[in-house]
């Protein structure tokens, strides 16, 4: 086994937003060497990395030269030149996840034909070169559209309920996926080593901002019965043995009205549904996803109380220089903990930070979640 631990070491990281720099907090634990590239000079990692690079993660040139600097190369975004990954893999540079795997995962159209292909059950869909093309299909409303690639945070997915919704669409690749009734939308994280060790965290619930399409409460654990959270775990756990992956994945379900548990979409690293997992797990999917890649003992995964999230988004109307009004007053608040990402500017439902709530009672602490929400404003100054 390599010396992770020695200053001759470098974990690399292919973008510098919040992922990172949570993930770099737990390199700092273990005195890990780090260098992190990422297009913006105010990129929130650049405060705990070893060394910092500014630039384009889509430029082959740009990635394959970073990752000639480091030992082990990761990523915390999909949106990187997955080319420069294949050639560093052939220059024997150590990329996990791997180029393979990120190539299935990148096209949420070759994503879901992979779906199909191995047998995961998920909703029903089509592939289209363009918005318009589906309109010439005469589809059937309501569906779900998403654009290939590019989509995070809510963008790049719409509900479509008649044709004037479907014109205003972008002209890019995209999918029709069937509008899946559903009682829960749930999500698992499986963590894989290079040796073969396999873990699983608890189902977690996910709630979602009506307007925004993104992530607003992740609940954990998931308010299902114990059959339910098996068959999720268990397709999570056949999802990653498919895509063969090494790390973090993050498989985002349907749990439908006959509780049958349908593939959404994954995510092959560190994420929202696992941030929870800092205070409210053994080993949180940050260091859990560090001690994948290096080929380490994965940590335990229970949690260690009932846990609430809550993603503090930019307030409507608000764009500028960033003001977390009311901060003071739920930092007072017993179980409560903030996270602040440090992006220097908020915009309308831009993620901005995070409050974890952990109780021994879910409901006492899903109910201070919404304390939570209601009392801090992410505000322009």
């Amino acid at each position: 086994m390599k010396n992770y631990f020695s200053s001759q070491f470098t974990l690399g990281i292919l973008g510098g937003g919040q992922l990172g720099k949570m993930m770099l907090y737990d390199t700092r634990k273990y005195d890990i060497k780090t260098a992190v590239l990422d297009p913006s000079p105010d990129a929130p990692s650049r405060i705990a990395c070893d060394y910092f690079e500014q630039g384009s993660l889509m430029d082959y040139d740009t990635v394959v030269q970073f990752g000639k600097k480091v030992d082990v190369l990761t990523f915390e975004i999909e949106s990187v030149n997955v080319d420069a990954l294949e050639t560093l893999e052939k220059e024997g540079i150590t990329v996990y996840p791997s180029s393979g795997t990120l190539r299935k995962i990148q096209d949420k159209g070759v994503q879901k034909q992979f779906y199909t292909d191995q047998d995961i059950p998920t909703a029903s869909f089509k592939k289209y070169t363009s918005s318009k093309e589906i309109l010439e299909d005469t589809p059937s409303y309501p569906f779900v559209w998403k654009s290939c690639q590019g989509g995070y945070d809510g963008k790049g997915v719409a509900v479509i309920r008649n044709a004037q919704d479907l014109e205003e669409l972008p002209q890019v690749p995209c999918i029709a996926e069937a509008m899946i009734p559903f009682k829960n939308e749930l999500a698992v994280i499986v963590t894989r080593n290079p040796s073969g060790e396999v873990t699983t965290y608890p189902v977690v619930e996910m709630e979602f901002h009506p307007e925004a399409n993104q992530v607003e409460y992740v609940i954990c654990p998931a308010r299902i019965n114990e059959q339910v959270a098996q068959k999720a775990r268990a397709i999570a756990t056949q999802v990653s043995k498919a895509f063969a992956h090494v790390g973090l994945l993050a498989v985002e379900m349907f749990q439908t009205e006959d509780d049958q548990i349908l593939v959404n979409e994954v995510a092959p690293r560190p994420h929202n549904s696992g941030h929870y997992s800092i205070e409210g797990s053994y080993t949180n999917q940050f260091e859990q996803h560090i001690r994948a890649i290096l080929d380490l003992p994965l940590g335990k995964t229970a949690s260690k109380a009932a846990s609430v999230m809550v993603n503090l988004v930019g307030a409507e109307g608000h764009q500028g220089q960033v003001h977390y009004k009311n901060i003071e007053d739920i930092m007072s608040m017993d179980g409560v903990t903030a996270h602040i990402y440090g992006k220097k500017e908020t915009r309308p439902f831009r993620k901005m930070g995070h409050v974890t709530i952990i109780d021994e009672d879910i409901a006492i602490a899903r109910k201070r979640a919404e304390e939570v929400k209601s009392l801090i404003k992410v505000i322009a100054q």
